[in-house]
């Protein structure tokens, strides 16, 4: 049981390179579920625009950024300094990678009920007649 205790307990973060025009490349990793809560704590509401909005990006990429390491200052002298669809392209992939994204947890059960490939399949029901080969097992 302690081999199924340390693989829960082991970080599994995943990272991703992304590509800034005219910049470089950075490199960053998905929240951990602790991270994502603490964003959002610190910034009381999920709906939110203004300066709370600035505070949640810059807690978020600071947070995230492995290459270069940003702190959160520094990430608001970037917020001033680029365009807006930079910091968006960014903050997404972040989103993307932890699975903030509307229908993220959706799209993790793709294939157990409706989707394509092998899933969890219904049971026939009453009417269903047995087509003579071997019982499934």
């Amino acid at each position: 049981m302690d081999d199924l205790k340390d693989r829960l307990l082991k970080p599994r973060l995943s990272e991703a390179e992304v590509e800034v025009p005219g910049v470089g490349t950075v490199r960053m990793r998905a929240l951990s579920r602790a991270e994502v809560l603490m964003v959002r704590k610190a910034t009381d509401d999920e709906n939110i625009d203004g300066p709370r909005a600035l505070a949640l990006e810059r807690k978020m990429l600071a947070t995230a950024f492995l290459d270069p390491v940003l702190t959160e200052a520094e990430v608001g002298q970037w917020q001033k300094a680029s365009a807006a669809g930079e910091l968006e392209h960014v903050s997404r992939k972040i989103q993307e990678l932890s699975g903030m994204l509307e229908g993220a947890d959706k799209a993790a059960f793709q294939g157990v009920r409706g989707g394509s490939g092998d899933g969890v399949r219904a049971l026939p029901g009453a009417e269903a007649e047995h087509d003579g080969g071997p019982a499934a097992g």
